[in-house]
């Protein structure tokens, strides 16, 4: 656990039980823990491999090369159309994460086998975001 992520874990009342057994799924999977966009960000060998974050009606893992797992349990989600390589898995309390507890392993650790084969998502080329 890195002392500099605990605030994240405290400030989000709705969420604590859910995001503090997420942190404790990820950390036993062996990952290093990081605060990046202001969120607790986890990787292996200074890559990103997956975030915790919440939301107003859940919170969620968010794969950073979600695209390439292999999601036999069909539970990523791509959170909009746009979004080309991350998937998120979606909790809206504890009971669901401690019944996907490991399940949520497995993903992890293939998320990181994806990142030491140096997979890559292939990005749809000229793809641009038209601001408002």
């Amino acid at each position: 656990m890195n002392p500099k992520v605990d605030f994240y874990f405290s400030k989000n009342e709705k969420w604590q039980e859910e995001i503090e057994q997420l942190r404790e799924i990820v950390l036993d999977c062996g990952l290093t823990e990081e605060l990046k966009w202001g969120c607790p960000c986890y990787t292996f060998e200074k890559s990103n491999i997956v975030l915790i974050h919440v939301f107003k009606e859940y919170c969620a893992l968010l794969f950073f090369k979600g695209a390439l797992l292999n999601d036999t349990n069909g539970i990523l989600i791509q959170q909009t159309e746009n979004v080309q390589a991350a998937r998120q898995i979606r909790f809206a309390n504890i009971k669901e994460i401690t019944k996907l507890k490991k399940i949520l392993k497995v993903y992890i650790y293939e998320a990181i086998e994806v990142e030491k084969a140096g997979l890559k998502v292939n990005l749809k080329k000229g793809y641009r975001i038209q601001h408002c």
